[in-house]
């Protein structure tokens, strides 16, 4: 499919193992993850990599079965880097020595400081002496294999940074990939032009091997895909739309649960300005119905779920000959419930999945997003032309406001909601801080107070302003607003939107999946 020089990274089951595939790509580099059970001698012929990276993952390499790279890998005569389990696998292999903790395991934040000799792949590091790198290892080397010398050490890692620059072998304990250590790209920046990368892999690149992929995998047949409107699914069904053209049709279900104006947006921006043929769903009264009176948040959840799924099969039933379901999913959305490339990482949460709709419809699944982040999803679809009023939408989660309504949903609140959210986003946008922000909304909470607006006594309810920050959709933190914009937004808010009479803003930090507020 792809003619460039291609990194092969050998999945040992690290949580974050796409994200050195992500910091490859930030480098135009071509690499693709594969499981170790899956890099076999005849593989390694036929991939024929120009350097090898071994990731992380929560084995010991003394375990029963532990994760192994094949012994001819050190054979190719090309730089590999091993990180964190990485580093131990690479040491026991090579004729090293790996021990359990005894005190010296390492979780989080720690500082490597050099050693006297100097290595090219720390060039641009420790220019204040030290670097702020991230640990996560109970075991460690406590002997490093022949041939190795070592660079960098930590205070419980005195084998933090070791190489073999005869061969051009190196291997870190710490995660260069995670934000947490700042000057990490620096080093994979530093490994590729080791390995003589040029640097040609684009998103323009990624955009045509896709579209071959999608033709490939679909040929003639059709692709029915779910549109939220949201990123994801936008960017997928343009790409898809431009492999296959009117072998796509795309299914918008409007649930009665989404932002202001959102539908006829949808449908103006597919329907008219892209010629993707689009059906409107329209069933928000049945949603809304079989809503009324429910206030338990997974009961909400649940009732959305099966309903989308039989909404959709009923009008996806209509498109005759389709084969294949489109979806935009993202490696966020799997990380944790699965690793990407078949590699062993362990199970954190299992509730990521396809809403049973290509088990129930006996459909194939086209992702042609799976591998990328939100940014990257954004810069495709930047490549496809998209508009950036699309292309920087904040995520929406699938339930709607129904998640933003705590409580039992009426129409009276979501058409306040709305209105809210409306203001709340306007502010944000007026004050050039919409593309600074991962995801705001309004929650209208489930209890009314009493307040004064003018001469008057008002029994309203109570909203909460929430806005996060994130850089690739894996941890989030709430954004610091001024008082003086809180504060002019909360007087919009109570003037413009009848049935509000207090504003709060909530600056609890959770992780992406549970920013919701149920």
């Amino acid at each position: 499919m792809t003619h460039h020089d291609r990194l092969l990274i050998i999945d040992f089951g690290s949580q974050v193992t796409q994200l050195i595939a992500r910091r490859l790509r930030e480098l135009n580099v071509y690499c693709e993850i594969h499981p170790f059970q899956n890099v076999t001698d005849a593989f390694l012929a036929e991939f024929r990599p120009k350097a090898v990276i071994f990731s992380g993952g929560p084995s010991s390499v003394f375990a029963d079965g532990a994760p192994m790279p094949p012994e001819s890998v050190f054979a190719l005569g090309i730089p590999i880097l091993g990180i964190c389990y990485g580093q131990q696998v690479m040491m026991h292999c090579l004729g090293g020595k790996v021990e359990r903790g005894h005190g010296t395991a390492e979780f989080g934040r720690a500082y490597v400081t050099p050693a006297e000799a100097r290595l090219s792949l720390l060039d641009g590091w420790f220019n204040d002496d030290r670097e702020q790198v991230w640990m996560s290892h109970g075991d460690h080397v406590s002997e490093i294999a022949p041939g190795f010398d070592v660079y960098g050490t930590s205070p419980n890692a005195p084998f933090a940074v070791t190489a073999d620059t005869g061969r051009n072998f190196f291997a870190v304990q710490f995660h260069p990939e995670v934000h947490h250590t700042p000057n990490g790209k620096k080093l994979y920046e530093n490994f590729v032009r080791i390995a003589g990368f040029e640097g040609d892999w684009t998103m323009g690149a990624y955009r045509d091997d896709a579209i071959a992929k999608i033709r490939e995998q679909v040929g003639d047949k059709k692709v029915i895909c779910g549109l939220s409107g949201g990123v994801d699914s936008s960017v997928a069904a343009v790409l898809i739309h431009e492999a296959i053209g009117d072998q796509l049709t795309c299914v918008f279900v409007d649930h009665g649960l989404l932002r202001l104006n959102e539908a006829s947006e949808v449908v103006t921006m597919f329907r008219d300005n892209y010629n993707i043929p689009l059906i409107h769903a329209d069933e928000s009264d049945l949603f809304l119905n079989a809503l009324d009176g429910v206030s338990d948040p997974e009961q909400k959840r649940k009732t959305i779920g099966k309903l989308f799924i039989d909404v959709f099969q009923k009008y996806a039933n209509g498109i005759e000959g389709a084969e294949f379901l489109a979806q935009g999913t993202l490696y966020p959305d799997v990380i944790e419930s699965v690793s990407f490339s078949g590699g062993p990482s362990v199970t954190i949460k299992s509730h990521h999945n396809v809403g049973g709709l290509p088990e129930k419809m006996g459909l194939k699944l086209v992702e042609p997003l799976r591998e990328l982040f939100k940014d990257e999803v954004r810069e495709l679809g930047r490549e496809l032309g998209l508009p950036d009023s699309f292309i920087g939408r904040h995520p929406f989660p699938g339930p709607g406001l129904a998640i933003r309504c705590p409580g039992e949903i009426t129409r009276d609140k979501l058409e306040i909601l709305r209105k809210a959210d409306a203001v709340y986003i306007d502010q944000i946008r007026k004050h050039g801080l919409y593309d600074e922000i991962w995801q705001a909304f309004v929650a209208i909470l489930p209890v009314r107070t009493v307040g004064v607006m003018g001469d008057g006594r008002t029994y309203d309810y109570a909203c909460a302003l929430r806005a996060v920050t994130s850089v690739d959709g894996m941890t989030a933190d709430y954004y610091p607003f001024t008082h003086e914009f809180l504060g002019e937004t909360a007087t919009r808010i109570i003037n413009e939107v009848q049935g509000i009479n207090r504003v709060t803003y909530d600056i609890t930090s959770k992780p992406p999946g549970t920013i919701e507020w149920e």
